[in-house]
Formats: C-alpha cells, structure tokens, sequence
C-alpha cells in the first residue's frame, strides 16, 4: 500500500499515477461501504467512481486532521446518502426501489452470499434474513454506527468522524444498536455466529 503522505502529496501535484494508487489503495473500500448503504452494485460502482474523482478533485481540502482514510469514508458516505436522496426524488411512487420509512434504505436489497455451510445453510439463511431485517428496522441513529464499526470494520475514530459525532456518542450509540441486534437474533445464540 502507498504512503498516504506520499500519496497526498503527489494528488496535490494532479500526479496522474497517483489516481492508480488512489483506485488500487481506497477502491474496494470505497465500494464496500457504498454498496453497505445502497445494496445495488451498479450504484454502488458509480458512488466508488464519483468518490475517487472527487478526491482527487477536491485534495487540496484534505488539511490532515484526520487520516486520509476517514476523509475518503465521510465523502463516500455522504455521495451514498446524496444517491439515496436522489432515489427518494426520482422514485417516490416505484415499488421495486421503495424506500423504508426514514428513506435512507432501498428495501429491495441485494444481500452478499456469505457462502454458507453445507450442514448450516438453513440456519444462516434464516439468520441472514432475521439480520437484514433487524438492521432494516433500525433507526438510521443506531444502524450506521454498526454498519460502519462492525460490518465495514472502521475504527470508532473513523466512524465518528465520518458521522460528524464525538466518539463516545458513537460508541454509545453502537452498544445501543447492538444490543438491538442482540434482542433481534437471540434465537440463533446457541448455533451460528455472526462472523
């Protein structure tokens, strides 16, 4: 991986070998979390690609206060919830892109194969289900926090700042929604884990 102040540095001089090392440091990461919030991959792709240009457009904003990283995840963030806005305005009458109640979530959702076990296929699939539907029904207040600590594996520095909280509102938070997760897949405790 390429030295983030080096990396900084070389965007800051419009370094055309720099966008590379952007795309091939921050890419997948990027995508990730864009397909966390938006569960359609073309859009999620689109979000990657707008993110990355923007970055490199808008470096000179970068003033280090934060890692690089946590700065890359708060524009990527906040373009998955410009797209779910734009989602919410386009189509607010298409049930095949409804959104829940608070519009932050497409209901209709793809859900990453987790490439099950044989003699646990049934479990986890009715696992997978009661957790889609768990983190669904969330409010978006205790559902980001865990998003961004527990499924997209941030540091609570990283999360907070890409929430704009201090960090022990987000860890407060994320116990929270935790605890809200725990209640809704307590009847799986004794034979799957999550992870």
């Amino acid at each position: 991986m390429t030295n983030t102040r080096d990396l900084v540095d070389r965007l800051k001089a419009h370094d055309q070998s720099a966008v590379a090392d952007l795309s091939e440091s921050y890419g997948s990461k990027i995508y990730q979390l864009a397909f966390r919030y938006l569960k359609n991959r073309e859009d999620a792709e689109e979000v990657a690609q707008d993110v990355l240009l923007k970055v490199y457009q808008k470096i000179d904003a970068f003033r280090g206060d934060a890692a690089l990283s946590s700065w890359i995840y708060r524009i990527t963030f906040n373009a998955a919830m410009s797209r779910l806005r734009e989602f919410r305005q386009n189509l607010p009458n298409a049930p095949e892109k409804a959104l829940d109640d608070e519009g932050l979530q497409p209901v209709k959702r793809e859900v990453v194969d987790w490439s099950p076990l044989a003699d646990e296929a049934v479990l986890r699939s009715e696992m997978r289900k009661t957790l889609v539907h768990a983190l669904k029904d969330m409010p978006i207040l205790y559902r980001a926090p865990v998003l961004l600590r527990d499924v997209q594996g941030l540091s609570t520095e990283e999360a907070s700042a890409i929430l704009h909280v201090k960090e022990q509102t987000l860890k407060s938070r994320l116990h929270r929604g935790r605890l809200m997760l725990r209640e809704h897949l307590s009847d799986f405790s004794g034979g799957l884990s999550l992870h």
